[in-house]
Parts: structure tokens; C-alpha cells; sequence
């Protein structure tokens, strides 16, 4: 890709009404822009970065075994009607009437969707257990939006289900998506932690949030120094200082923001929507089921609330919106500059690194500036003084000093 054909719309100035970091990173780098409160367009930058973290999901999913389909996201009231929560889900929920006055709502989680699904297509426990998820944007009439995609009313969801004919086999799944869950975000980079919660609105007994630490997160974690325990401060078992409650190590604090959150739901929607499948003994029996889901859109601000210094976003390779930053210096000036950047690119592309050749018409200074505020983790600067040795110079965003590398092997190193 070249600068001179990308919607590049970074900003000078911080924006007054942005309070995060992640919102005024975010906005600079011209990954979003504001249309409503708590409402976004998602420019190209900041969607390739959005697809790169639903990619990884994907792939960690589909490895599972999970399959993926696409459901509605506009949801009939009598579905919600029939478990209760068109009244209990309080007023998040977006609640709209079509042209025939018949009630529906903007879905903020399918559960009621997919056991109606289920109860059509399930017949008998030989189709059990299974997993189901898709990737869906979904809304939440929040009180107070704020923070930018933090805490938006549209975002970005995967949400995962699936349905069981006994706990042992739940409490499997449960664990598989634990790991799962694990791997992605050690994939992407963050620095986080798998906490005991409340189920809240949801229903069940056991529920594990996933959060990326970071002093800006809104909810507060109690964790052990000296091992895995780690729980919200609601449902937290002892106080900061106190003995952890595995007998190892020391309770501490973290500030921490949710990025994901799995349940065992138990039989809460399965009876209430009368969803049965036959057993061995051909008996009719209510499945148990899991929810898993993992907030998207808000991965991407949590990882820039970890990674980011006074110059800008500092993206993990493996989401990155580009791997590789071109910067030629004098590219309309110097024939050699020009001609070294283009093969270059040609090469990269070649073997199918995504790079971002800068060759737009502006000062370096400007063209540094733009590439450290995005993000990209390597840049290469192609100019004259290093040409006559046949070197281009090698900078890492994550603030490495630079390197002078052969022209002739710098490709090589982005090879995949």
C-alpha cells in the first residue's frame, strides 16, 4: 500500500473531548471518527486492525473446533420475552418497533437467538457437544458511553455457544475455551489476567473474565503473587494483603479492563425456550450450555493502553495495520532514493509482508511523525548518505536503536 492511495488521517492536535489514551491515540492516528456519542466509523487503518484481532480469534476457534455462523442482529421481543430479559436486561437494550408495530430489539447477546436456533435443529445427543460462534457488531444503549471504543454502544463481539447433554462435558468445553481464550491473548501480546466474576445478567455459576492489565481499566482485580488466583473485587475471597486463598503467596491489586468473559450457563435458557434432544435412552432432556464471548473492538484500545509512548501506538507485530514502514527521504528528489524504495516495496510484497511505502509529499519530519503515531513496528529509511554503501537504515518502533542493513537483505528479514 502507498500513502499517496491510503486514507491516511492522522491529527496534529490531541481532541479536547478524547480522555484515554487509547481514545486519543486512536483518534490521531486516524484509525476512528466520531458520528454519534458512543458511535463510530472505523477508518482503514484502524479496520485492518480490527480484522487482524478477529482473524487470530477465528483461527484459535476454528482450531477448536468451534464452526461459525452469522446470526441476525435485530431479535424478535417474544424470544426475549420467553426467558424474561426483555424486562430484566434493563435499559441497554435497544428496543425498536418495525412498520407492522411489532417489537424487536438491537441484539446485545444471542443467547435467546441461538437456543431458538437450537431447539429447530438439535434432535438427539449424538450431535453433541457443539460449539457455535460468530463475530457480530452489536449494541448496547450504555447510560454514560465514554473512553472512545472502551465503552461504546456499538462494537465489535465474538460471542461462542455451546450446548452439552451433561456438566462433565461442559465443564470440558469450558476449559478447552479457557485455553483458547489464553492464546489469543498471549498471541496478540497483552499482558493479562483469567479472574473469578459474578455472571451477572447472564445466569450460571461459573464465569472467568479475561483482563488486560492497565492503571486506566475500570474494574479492579485482587490477585496472588505467588500464583494463578485471581478474582473481581466483588466476588474476590480476602482483601489486598491478605493470604491468598490457595494458601500461596500474598493478595495484591491491579486495575484491569475486560476484554473477554466466558460462562457455564447451565440449563437457565434451555428450559426457559424448552430446547430438548433424545439421550441414549431416547428420553427427552434440557442440554447445558456455555457462552463465551470476547470483546473486539475493545481489544484493540486495551492493547494500545499497554503499548503506546509519547510519540505513539507501539503495535504488537501480530496486529499490526502494517508490518513494515518505507520512508524514503527525498523520494521525488533523488532517482536512487526512489528507485531503491520502489524495488523494495516490489520485494516485500513479493513475499507478502504488508508494508506502507510513504510517498506522499512531505517533509520527513512530518512522515516519521506519522509513522511512529500509528504504530508500525519497523521502519526502513531509504536515503542518499547510506545508499553510496548500499545500506538502508533499520528503526524498530518499540524504541530500539536503529540499524544500518545491507539493501540487498533487508527483505529477507520480513520473509514469512
Amino acid at each position: 500500500m502507498r500513502t499517496s492511495n491510503f486514507l491516511l488521517a492522522t491529527l496534529k492536535e490531541t481532541p479536547a473531548n478524547a480522555e484515554l489514551t487509547s481514545h486519543k491515540l486512536m483518534l490521531r492516528a486516524g484509525m476512528i471518527r466520531k458520528l454519534a456519542s458512543g458511535i463510530y466509523h472505523w477508518m482503514p487503518l484502524g479496520l485492518r486492525v480490527l480484522h487482524k484481532i478477529s482473524n487470530l480469534v477465528r483461527q484459535e476457534m476454528d482450531k477448536a473446533g468451534a464452526m461459525e455462523i452469522l446470526m441476525p442482529a435485530i431479535l424478535p421481543a417474544e424470544l426475549w420475552q420467553e426467558t424474561g430479559r426483555w424486562d430484566q436486561f434493563g435499559t441497554e437494550l435497544l428496543k425498536i418497533r418495525d412498520r407492522h408495530e411489532r417489537d424487536f430489539c438491537f441484539g446485545p447477546t444471542h443467547e435467546e437467538a441461538i437456543t431458538d436456533l437450537m431447539r429447530h435443529e438439535l434432535k438427539s445427543y449424538k450431535q453433541l457437544p457443539l460449539t457455535l460462534y460468530q463475530i457480530q457488531t452489536k449494541f448496547r444503549d450504555e447510560i454514560r458511553p465514554r473512553f472512545g471504543v472502551m465503552r461504546s454502544r456499538e462494537f465489535l463481539m465474538k460471542d461462542a455457544y455451546s450446548f452439552h447433554v451433561t456438566e462433565e462435558s461442559l465443564e470440558e468445553t469450558y476449559k478447552q475455551m479457557y485455553q483458547v481464550y489464553t492464546n489469543i491473548f498471549s498471541k496478540i501480546g497483552l499482558n493479562f489476567r483469567a479472574v473469578e466474576a459474578s455472571s451477572g445478567t447472564m445466569g450460571g455459576k461459573i464465569t472467568h473474565e479475561f483482563h488486560a492489565l492497565a492503571q486506566s481499566g475500570e474494574d479492579e482485580i485482587i490477585y496472588s503473587d505467588g500464583s494463578d488466583y485471581a478474582a473481581n473485587v466483588e466476588v474476590a475471597k480476602g482483601k489486598v494483603g491478605d493470604k491468598s486463598p490457595d494458601g500461596r503467596g500474598t493478595l495484591c491489586s491491579a486495575r484491569g479492563i475486560e476484554i473477554g468473559q466466558i460462562f457455564q450457563l447451565g440449563k437457565k435458557y434451555a428450559e426457559a425456550m424448552s430446547l430438548h434432544v433424545l439421550d441414549e435412552s431416547g428420553k427427552a432432556v434440557v442440554p447445558t450450555m456455555g457462552c463465551y464471548g470476547i470483546g473486539i473492538s475493545r481489544t484493540v484500545a486495551a492493547t494500545i493502553e499497554q503499548s503506546f509512548d509519547d510519540r505513539g501506538i507501539i503495535w504488537p507485530s501480530a496486529i499490526a495495520p502494517f508490518k513494515v514502514a518505507i520512508i524514503p527521504i527525498s523520494y521525488y528528489k533523488s532517482y536512487r532514493v526512489r528507485e531503491a524504495a520502489e524495488k523494495l516495496y516490489k520485494e516485500l510484497r513479493e513475499r507478502n509482508v504488508e508494508v506502507i511505502l510513504d510517498d506522499r509529499k512531505e517533509r520527513t519530519g512530518v512522515m516519521f511523525a506519522d509513522m511512529e503515531l500509528i504504530g508500525i513496528p519497523y521502519q526502513v529509511v531509504i536515503g542518499e548518505r547510506n545508499l553510496d554503501n548500499n545500506f538502508v537504515e533499520l528503526k524498530r518502533r518499540n524504541g530500539d536503536d536503529a540499524k544500518l542493513i545491507n539493501l540487498d537483505e533487508i527483505a529477507n528479514l520480513f520473509a514469512n
